[in-house]
């Protein structure tokens, strides 16, 4: 894609990757052979990526779930008067992303009717070992403190559904 950057120097080679992309309207990626020097970048207080600087893509969405932690389990899951939606995760884990998305749409689909939260497996390891989580994503369903149903790995949205409209009809 070919661009320009507003003045008379169009570029003639697509544009940089994200990670070299400046969200400045002033720098056109042609960096030496443009027409603004590096004395006016520097002068102006316009930030040049090095090509060595690698930048990191973070989401910006909040979730909807809240945290739920060792010390916080018995009042947030085992004490609530509503079904409670758990996905025990791990950081490192990719299809735990996948799960996170659809359990986060869920939260909000659901608010009101059930309670959704997250528990890092590899922080807080007593409560997964408790309920023999052995691998992630798991996400269990709990109501008036005990377990209904599980389900283990990356599922369309559709499971995670009938088991809380299971709950709910209970």
């Amino acid at each position: 894609m070919a661009a320009s950057c507003g003045y008379s120097c169009p570029l003639t080679r697509p544009l940089p990757p994200l990670q070299y992309r400046t969200t400045s309207p002033l720098y056109c990626g042609q960096q030496l052979n443009c027409h603004m020097d590096r004395s006016f970048l520097s002068k102006s207080r316009i930030r040049v990526p090095s090509p060595s600087r690698r930048l990191r893509v973070v989401c910006l969405r909040d979730p909807k779930l809240a945290v739920v932690t060792g010390r916080s389990w018995n009042n947030f899951i085992l004490e609530s008067e509503i079904p409670v939606l758990v996905e025990f995760y791990a950081s490192w884990c990719g299809p735990c992303r996948m799960v996170h998305r659809v359990i986060d749409e869920i939260a909000t689909e659901y608010a009101g009717r059930v309670n959704c939260f997250v528990l890092h497996a590899d922080t807080d390891s007593q409560v997964a070992e408790e309920y023999d989580i052995k691998a992630v994503p798991v996400v269990m369903l709990f109501k008036n403190g005990e377990k209904l149903d599980s389900v283990v790995g990356t599922m369309p949205k559709e499971f995670y559904v009938a088991a809380i409209e299971r709950a709910l009809a209970l």
